[in-house]
């Protein structure tokens, strides 16, 4: 297991490198050109010094996340194959650089959906919520208002580029069905693949957060039928997963702890944090310790060890705890405590194998 933790890059993230190399276990940044809009190409130059800045730490640069995917390219517009090839070139170019997987996403329109980033929780805290009854009534637009107003730092997945076209954008696709976005996604990896497995990177797409349909959109990877029919697309090394407890443990029909014993050889990356699922759906993130929420990490841990898991791991999404002024769900201190809390787990099972 190699512990990694995301950054969202100098002046741009509350937390510096300074603070993450104190965090003990961390090996590497999960990191990502943050100024670049979705279609864009990273170039070697861009790439090369933040890899040679987060390297100077001591840390390696082995996953980016996310490279992200124009719209075009899930809606299956003519103007998608431009947007392939710079994500191709893209692909090479963080090879050169030693990059190992990159995660990625195929959401519509939105990526992460909460309806309140600083929601009350018991112990004082306050944390990302998702009201799944709030949802079925909502205004997409006022959805958007309450995630822009909350930060001024940038959200991942809310572009406000993007999100400015967000009229333009459902009208779009109200022609694209799931089948249609599967389709989509196939022409994408068919694309990319080849480039992929030729610098030796492994692309772990994300499942979708929450893994179903909300505003009408299609989701598409949203549970272990999604992960069989993407290994069908392509049976490369390089067509993988990010294992993502939070995201599809999301809905109690996903059972975190199989999913992670059959699929866990796919995913080169995993998040791993929990929340707490309430009667009607709707979801709570809380602390990554297992007895605080609905997903059993405990387990999920024992599966990777009993596996000899290799792949990254990092805390997902925190609490906002101790008057941390931060990134909805990106601050410091609760991640650096789901990291200790996941080496505890880990180091106690090690010890009992022997």
């Amino acid at each position: 297991m190699n512990i990694t933790f995301r950054w969202y890059g100098r002046g741009n993230d509350t937390v510096t490198l300074e603070h993450i190399k104190q965090i003990p276990g961390t090996k590497g940044i999960v990191w990502a050109l943050h100024n670049k809009q979705a279609g864009e190409l990273w170039t070697k130059e861009e790439i090369k010094e933040e890899v040679d800045y987060i390297q100077s730490f001591g840390f390696h640069t082995d996953v980016v996340e996310s490279v992200n995917v124009h719209e075009d390219i899930k809606l299956g517009k003519p103007t998608r194959d431009q947007y392939i090839e710079n994500y191709k070139e893209t692909i090479r170019n963080l090879g050169e650089f030693g990059v190992k997987v990159i995660c990625y996403n195929f959401m519509p329109i939105f990526d992460w959906t909460r309806t309140d980033l600083f929601h009350p929780l018991p112990d004082g805290s306050t944390a990302l919520y998702f009201d799944k009854e709030k949802v079925i009534n909502l205004d997409p637009q006022e959805l958007v208002n309450t995630v822009s107003q909350a930060s001024d730092l940038s959200l991942p997945g809310w572009e406000p580029e993007r999100l400015a076209r967000l009229s333009e954008l459902f009208e779009e696709y109200k022609g694209v069905d799931e089948e249609q976005l599967w389709g989509n996604l196939k022409y994408f990896l068919e694309a990319i693949i080849p480039v992929a497995e030729e610098v030796g990177i492994q692309m772990a797409i994300h499942p979708d957060d929450p893994p179903y349909s909300i505003f009408g959109l299609p989701r598409i990877i949203t549970g272990a039928d999604s992960y069989e029919r993407l290994i069908q697309i392509t049976k490369s090394h390089a067509n993988a997963f990010t294992l993502c407890t939070g995201s599809m443990g999301a809905s109690p029909e996903n059972n975190m702890v199989e999913i992670a014993e059959k699929y866990a050889y796919r995913s080169p990356f995993s998040h791993i944090r929990n929340v707490k699922i309430e009667e009607n759906g709707s979801f709570a993130e809380t602390s990554h310790f297992t007895s605080d929420g609905s997903i059993d990490i405990k387990s999920v841990v024992k599966v990777l060890s009993d596996q000899n898991y290799k792949g990254y791991v990092r805390p997902d999404h925190g609490r906002h705890l101790w008057g941390e002024d931060c990134r909805p769900g990106y601050g410091l201190y609760d991640r650096a405590l789901g990291i200790m809390y996941l080496l505890g787990l880990w180091d106690a099972y090690k010890n009992v194998k022997g």
